[in-house]
Formats: C-alpha cells, structure tokens, sequence
C-alpha cells in the first residue's frame, strides 16, 4: 500500500460538468469533518505495523477553498496521522482561490506537487462551463506558486467545450505551453448525469463540437506536448521526463490505494471499496467508532484480469507481459487471445517488446479497445 487519496467535497462554486462528490462551501460543517476524517485515518492505521506511503494526493471538490485556519488544520492532521515522511504530495487547486498564504501553509507542511484546474485560458469559456475563476488568475497563482519554490505544478484543460473551436482549443494550447511547465493533463468534456450541463443537453441546449472536431483537438493536444519536449505517458497526461504523476500511475498499475473522506474510492487487500457520500452518511458512523463504507466488492479473477488491461493501456507503453504472467501466473496472449488479434489486425494495438499497447490510432479509440478486453 503505497498511496492515499483524500477527498476535501467543498467548493465555493460548483462547475457546470462537475459530477464529483461535492457541496456548497457555505454553511458546511467544514470542521466536523476534518476532525471526521483524522479519525478515519486512525481506524486505518496501525501506526506500529504501517509501512510508509509513497503519494498522497488531496482533492475535491476544492481542497483549496478551506480558509487557511481550515488548510493548517487539514495538513497538519495528515502529517500527525499519516505515516508519510517524504514522496509525492499533491494538493488539487483552483486559481481562484490559492492565496500566497495558503501556499505558505501548503509549502510548510511539505506539499511538493500542485495540480490546478484550468481548463481554458479563454474567460468566455470560463464562464460558459461554469468556472469561478478567470485567467489573470491562473497567472498570478502560478507565480506566486513558483516564488514560494513550488516546481512540480500540472495543470488541467479540458476539450471539445460546448461552441469551442479548434482555433480556440489552439490559442489555449498555446498559451498553457508558454508557462512551461513540467506537468500536463487533457481531457476530453464528458457530459455526466446529474451535472447542469447534462440537463442542457437533453433539452437541446448544449451545443457540443462534433466527434470529429474532439478527435481534431486531441490531435492537436499530442503535435504541441510532443514539440515542447513534453513525454505523453498516459491517454490524457504529458510530462517531463520524472515528473509523470507518481499517485495516478498507480491507478492504472492497477495497485492498491486507500481512499478517505465523503464518496471517496480506495481499493485495500483486494476489495475496491466507497465511502458514503452525504456529510452526515459519512461522518456518522465514524463518530460510533465505524468505518464510513457504503460499497465494498471484491473482484473476482475475471475481473481482476479485465482491470490489469484496461487499465494499463492507458499508459502509453502499456501492459507489461512478465508482470501480467507474475501477478496471476496466465498469459495475457491466451487470456485476451481474440481481443489481442483483432485489436492488432485493426491497427488499433502493437506489440512491442514485452509491452501491449495502443497505437497512436487506438489513442483515438481507446474506449472501444477496453471494451475488447472484457471477457464473456
């Protein structure tokens, strides 16, 4: 067990594509459940036995919307319940609201990676999809981020926005790369139920671009990372050589995680498991003494052997053969054997060395190769 993620579910504005476990900043019992969730780290760990983790990663919601009495509080307890003295230590961040002061109590505690939510650097955009922030803002959290000594710093943009254009996506683009930074993710928009911006498209009101303008700007996205020098590692994730997100590529290693906070998602001693959502469905159980799990499954061998693929052709160089053979004692060539094959046949896969891997066409596929992989 190598990695913890935590799940701060306030913000001070909830984004229009937004279907992650979150609520209205105001009028939250903020503190409650930051007390709520040291003693949920506490059930978890024997501190005697614990070896060390590897990466945290804090995110939301908006980690960065607690006031700086609320963020001292919040990183002071993991440091005092969580058995991590050095690695990777994200906090997600929203430009509006990450004061030089609380990049101050961030860098004290030992933070080292920041990841912000930009999305666009077209305010217009911004606005459309429901953004609280605006682009000066980027620029002037940044800054201050990297004054303070903070180098490790990704940002996040998202594609194929409702009326955006590909000239649009570009300018973005370009001016994202002209921070130079060492880290970068892009995301194509998914349209989520239960978000604002699914409601507008069933009533016809969300005028997406077409599949061939997202593939367009996905294109685009790979040419100018790969001209900047910047390594694709992951279908959404380009990064300078180390600075490839050490906590999200155990997501797709497949390995197992712990997940603390209201909804979030961990996977310990071979059960994937959710915590409850509602504040009061998670900090309740937690106050008599319980574990806040809502779901828990174990997954069965089959299942276990879909994950390894679909998760790991994420990554750009694939799933490794030795560790599939290692880790269940199969050969991936005669599990997948039909899947491999006409995956390979539409040119959608490669086989190189002792990795299976989509090609730069199955990229742009890459749902309908996962799909391939799940055994009947």
């Amino acid at each position: 067990m190598k990695a913890a993620y935590i799940h701060i579910p306030f913000c001070e504005h909830i984004c229009y594509y937004c279907d992650f476990n979150k609520f209205f900043l105001q009028g939250q019992p903020v503190d409650e459940y930051l007390q709520s969730l040291f003693q949920e780290f506490k059930m978890t760990f024997d501190p005697t036995a614990t070896k060390e983790l590897e990466t945290i990663f804090v995110g939301g919601g908006t980690p960065t919307a607690l006031n700086e009495r609320q963020l001292e509080i919040l990183c002071k307890g993991i440091r005092e319940n969580l058995p991590f003295t050095k690695g990777e230590f994200t906090f997600e961040a929203n430009p509006g609201d990450l004061t030089k002061e609380k990049l101050k109590i961030l860098a004290h505690y030992g933070v080292n990676r920041l990841s912000f939510g930009v999305q666009s650097f077209n305010n217009d955009l911004l606005e459309k999809i429901g953004r609280s922030h605006r682009v000066q803002d980027v620029y002037r959290s940044i800054e201050q981020a990297q004054e303070l000594g903070f180098e490790n710093i990704s940002i996040d943009l998202i594609y194929a926005l409702p009326q955006q254009t590909l000239a649009d996506f570009r300018d973005t683009l370009q001016k994202a790369l002209e921070l130079n930074l060492p880290h970068y993710s892009g995301y194509s928009l998914i349209v989520e139920p239960k978000t604002i911006f699914y409601n507008l498209m069933r009533k016809g009101k969300l005028p997406l671009p077409s599949e061939d303008e997202e593939a367009d700007m996905y294109r685009v996205l790979m040419e100018e990372m790969e001209k900047k020098g910047l390594q694709q590692y992951e279908i959404s994730n380009f990064s300078r050589p180390g600075y490839e997100s050490k906590h999200n590529l155990i997501y797709w290693n497949n390995e197992e995680y712990y997940g603390f906070g209201a909804g979030a998602h961990g996977y310990i001693n071979g059960v994937r498991y959710s915590n409850a959502g509602p504040l009061k469905k998670y900090m309740e159980p937690i106050s008599e003494g319980e574990r806040p799990v809502f779901t828990e499954n174990s997954p069965t061998k089959k299942e276990m052997l879909e994950e390894e693929m679909f998760l790991g052709l994420r990554k750009i160089k694939g799933v490794s053969v030795s560790h599939f053979q290692n880790k269940f004692t199969l050969d991936p060539y005669q599990v997948f054997q039909p899947a491999i094959k006409n995956m390979t046949e539409r040119g959608l896969l490669e086989i190189q060395h002792d990795h299976i891997r989509l090609t730069e066409k199955g990229r742009f596929l890459g749902n309908e190769v996962f799909q391939a992989f799940l055994l009947s």
